[in-house]
């Protein structure tokens, strides 16, 4: 069998400038760059430089001009507005660059800041392209976050507008997003010098006068802008990360880099081509929404379908099949957790057998580890190869997965499977060695990064360089642990922080939750290490059972303890868990370990700003205390 994969890697790492100048020559330019890999001042590598382009131009104009404009660019589906409404690339040229009037009108030019905070609805794409048409700088804030969190954001982007809705819709209930904007903008000591409002049928906002401006009354009266050249170099939006202390770390993105990764990964990793249609079942307010809702697909020339929505309750557990069936969905990427929502309720996945999903090719899935359950029921369940593929924010795209555009690997349950072209990965020990392959360790990616990772962090290099690349000189620090097997495959086990230490073993958390999540009567569960005056770490399991499931929970938690013992062994010295009603998680669909660990040691913590709902808080403590952990023991 041909190594395409291995053709590929190899040349990535030993010739980058080959292997990405070839790639970027698929995008448009309007002057190419004088060096593709520009290592003149490091740590900070930079991509393209010397080349001038525009990201709006290559998502948009460019398949309008290569006659694709009457191609659907966007497919809007809201279940919770009961509506569906489709975009040509036409329509979309015409609506971004008249929004892209509307910030010109208001002073915004290149290298202005614009926060957008909205809702999963089609103008908010049209605000981040409009900001990349003119050269701003997007920030988008997820909508209905809280007003300090939104305040902090606009103190450090400085934006001169800021972009928003009159309200969002989680399920059945309206949040009003005005008041929390109003309120962020009176904390702040930046104050924008407007903001553009969309008024929803759903809740009217009260306007500030001379400050606050109607979307509809602007737009109708804007001048279309073109799309302005920048350099590759030229930041293209800022991601603020939400850090569970201080200050949030904004993340940089930039315009050349980041279009060739993206583009290219398309089809490399997602297996996709021009036309096909692809979902993102995510937010625009994290990295997936802005890789994959807005970017990627429309640099390749996909449908992207923008979901206002969740995988339950709107209206069931069968909407995800609804939207595959009826858009002709080829790829979905989505969390896990959507995945074990919707498998909690339809175990045996009876609603996916009233629709058609012939058109279904690939389930892609990121976000938490995908536990070899969860796995195995969505491989049953859609009979397509569902892959597991491994990123963050920093990095902007995959930096493990099973890339299908170039060769298409075995599925190992628990990996990821191997590094993507441009990442040179590595497992180093405590003393900064590489450790042997199968052992666990910090997971790091040898320096430079592949473009479309984060070159540095919003006006600020020297936190950049303290957060991610100090602990191993050389490298990049994934703040993630695991292993490397023989054949290559990466294993992403846990967080740093989240390899307990049992009387001396290193353990993974992951390990055990994987052995927790194989019991037919558990949904999801997390594993964390609570403090232990013996052993110093013990492993404690919270779960949550399946819908319909009435045994006794004791006798659960029994043979859970049993299965633990008997896979990993009396090493992991597994003896404590508790069934609860919801795991604590961000809005992203991450569990909250590191905070329930916090409650169970009776230590201080700061509630993470993504959190979803912050009553789940509360259960855990309940929880907790009923086994003696805890303030509540």
């Amino acid at each position: 069998m041909s190594n395409l994969y291995a053709q590929a890697y190899e040349q990535s790492i030993n010739d980058p400038d080959g292997f990405w100048g070839s790639i970027a020559e698929d995008c448009h330019w309007y002057k190419k760059w004088d060096k593709v890999l520009d290592d003149s001042n490091k740590p900070f590598f930079r991509w393209f430089t010397g080349g001038e382009t525009n990201t709006c131009y290559n998502a948009v104009d460019l398949h309008v001009d290569n006659g694709m404009g009457d191609q659907d660019a966007i497919i809007y589906d809201s279940p919770v507005t009961d509506t569906i409404k489709k975009y040509t690339f036409f329509e979309l040229k015409t609506l971004v660059s008249k929004f892209a009037g509307v910030l010109t009108s208001k002073g915004v030019g290149k290298g202005d800041r614009v926060i957008i905070y909205m809702p999963m609805i089609p103008e908010a794409v049209f605000a981040m392209l409009a900001c990349a048409r003119i050269g701003a700088v997007h920030s988008v804030v997820f909508g209905g976050f809280a007003a300090d969190e939104l305040a902090t954001r606009i103190n450090d982007a400085k934006p001169k507008v800021i972009v928003s809705a009159s309200c969002g819709i989680e399920v059945k209930k309206v949040i009003e997003y005005k008041p929390l904007l109003d309120k962020a903008i009176d904390l702040s000591d930046s104050k924008p010098g407007a903001c553009i409002i969309l008024q929803r049928p759903q809740s009217k906002a009260l306007m500030t006068v001379e400050r606050d401006f109607d979307w509809d009354d602007e737009m109708a009266k804007a001048i279309p802008q073109d799309c302005v050249p920048v350099k590759a170099t030229d930041p293209l939006y800022i991601l603020y990360t939400s850090g569970t202390t201080g200050q949030p770390k904004g993340v940089v993105r930039d315009n050349g880099g980041h279009m060739v990764a993206l583009k290219w990964s398309m089809e490399a990793i997602y297996g996709v081509k021009k036309g096909d249609v692809y979902w993102a079942a995510s937010d625009i307010g994290w990295v997936v929404g802005h890789s994959y809702i807005v970017y990627g697909p429309l640099f390749k020339g996909c449908t992207t379908v923008l979901f206002e929505g969740k995988p339950v309750g709107t209206p069931d557990a069968s909407v995800f099949w609804r939207v595959i069936s009826q858009h002709k969905v080829k790829t979905l990427f989505t969390a896990p957790t959507a995945f074990r929502a919707i498998k909690r309720e339809d175990p045996q996945a009876q609603l996916m057998k009233d629709f058609d999903l012939s058109c279904f090719n690939y389930l892609f899935l990121a976000g938490e580890r995908l536990d070899p359950d969860t796995l195995s029921w969505a491989e049953n369940a859609l009979k397509v190869p569902v892959l597991d593929h491994w990123w963050q924010t920093e990095t902007g795209w995959a930096i493990a997965a099973n890339c299908v555009g170039i060769q298409k690997f075995d599925v190992k349950p628990g990996s990821p499977t191997k590094a993507a072209p441009g990442w040179n990965l590595a497992v180093l020990g405590n003393d900064g060695h590489p450790v042997s392959a199968g052992e666990i360790g910090a997971i790091v990616a040898k320096l430079p990064l592949p473009p479309g990772t984060l070159p540095t962090l919003w006006q600020n290099d020297q936190r950049y360089k303290d957060a991610y690349l100090s602990e191993f000189p050389g490298y990049y620090e994934t703040s993630d642990a695991g292993f490397i097997d023989k054949d290559d495959y990466v294993y992403v086990m846990a967080r740093t922080d989240d390899i307990i230490n049992v009387a001396g073993h290193r353990l993974s958390t992951g390990g055990m939750e994987e052995v927790i999540a194989g019991h037919p009567d558990v949904a999801e569960c997390a594993v964390m290490g609570v403090e232990d005056s013996l052993k110093g770490q013990i492993p404690l399991g919270m779960m949550v059972l399946n819908a319909g499931v009435t045994r006794d929970n004791d006798e659960v938690v029994k043979e859970v303890i049993a299965l633990v013992r008997n896979k990993i062994g009396p090493v992991a010295a597994f003896k404590t868990a508790t069934i609860v009603k919801r795991l604590p998680k961000t809005r992203s669909g991450k569990i909250l370990r590191g905070t329930m660990r916090s409650i169970a040691d009776k230590k201080d913590y700061k509630v993470p700003a993504t959190i979803d709902d912050y009553t789940t808080l509360d259960e855990i403590e309940e929880s907790l205390g009923k086994i003696g952990y805890g303030s509540k023991a």
